[in-house]
């Protein structure tokens, strides 16, 4: 089999490095990481995988490519905006990403062979704080302090055992089903007085931390 595959129409579409990473994200989006071979995204190229060898150096090669189009979805926090909502789209835009590409959630901040989208974005981010008047330390502290919210939230959220009202519903009756009436009296409050109220969504209290993470550094910044 040849390097090229046909489209819907019969046309031989030659193989590129693109097309061998879009491949597997959209691989991975659907049936996550853990299985993904050289050998899964041939397929999906209709190509040998041989062929594949000749764009991508191997799985670290693939597995970086395909950070580097998550981050290459994330707008860069460029131009006039003043730090504070940059750095809110920036968050908002990086837990979407997340979203879309849950296999990638561990693996963003781990590449040892950043792609270009991965160091353009670092360095934004680092470039928006540094105008807004961060110092060094200061960046340190305002990038840990954010990706470490939005990605502990994003794996948070990811592994909650529930998608619905109603199955979060049946999750709570499941959880206090073995215990004595009153045994955990605060948890039992907070669980049916908010989290089983009609409309709740755990996702809506990103922003809620965002904000906080956001005032404390800009209160910070103002004491320097």
């Amino acid at each position: 089999m040849s390097a090229a595959a046909a489209n819907t129409e019969g046309v031989r579409v030659p193989l590129t490095r693109e097309r061998a990473v879009h491949a597997a994200v959209q691989h991975a989006d659907v049936a996550g990481l853990e299985g993904l071979t050289m050998r899964h995204v041939a397929k999906a190229l209709n190509v040998a995988p041989m062929a594949l060898y000749r764009h991508v150096a191997n799985r670290e090669d693939l597995i970086d490519a395909m950070i580097d189009v998550v981050f290459g979805e994330i707008p860069l926090p460029l131009g006039g905006a003043a730090w504070k909502p940059a750095m809110r789209d920036r968050a908002l835009s990086l837990r979407e990403a997340l979203v879309r590409h849950r296999w990638a959630i561990g693996l963003m901040e781990s590449r040892m062979r950043p792609g270009p989208a991965n160091l353009r974005h670092h360095d934004a981010v680092i470039g928006k704080l540094r105008s807004a008047g961060f110092d060094i330390a200061m960046v340190a502290h305002a990038y840990s302090l954010l990706d470490g919210y939005i990605y502990g939230f994003a794996l948070t959220r990811m592994n909650m055992p529930f998608d619905s009202e109603a199955e979060m519903d049946a999750m709570a009756q499941h959880m206090f089903e073995p215990f004595p009436a009153n045994e955990y009296p605060n948890l039992a409050e907070f669980v049916n007085t908010h989290v089983l109220k009609p409309g709740y969504d755990y996702a809506e209290e990103f922003e809620y931390g965002l904000e906080v993470i956001l005032d404390g550094l800009e209160a910070a910044l103002g004491t320097d």
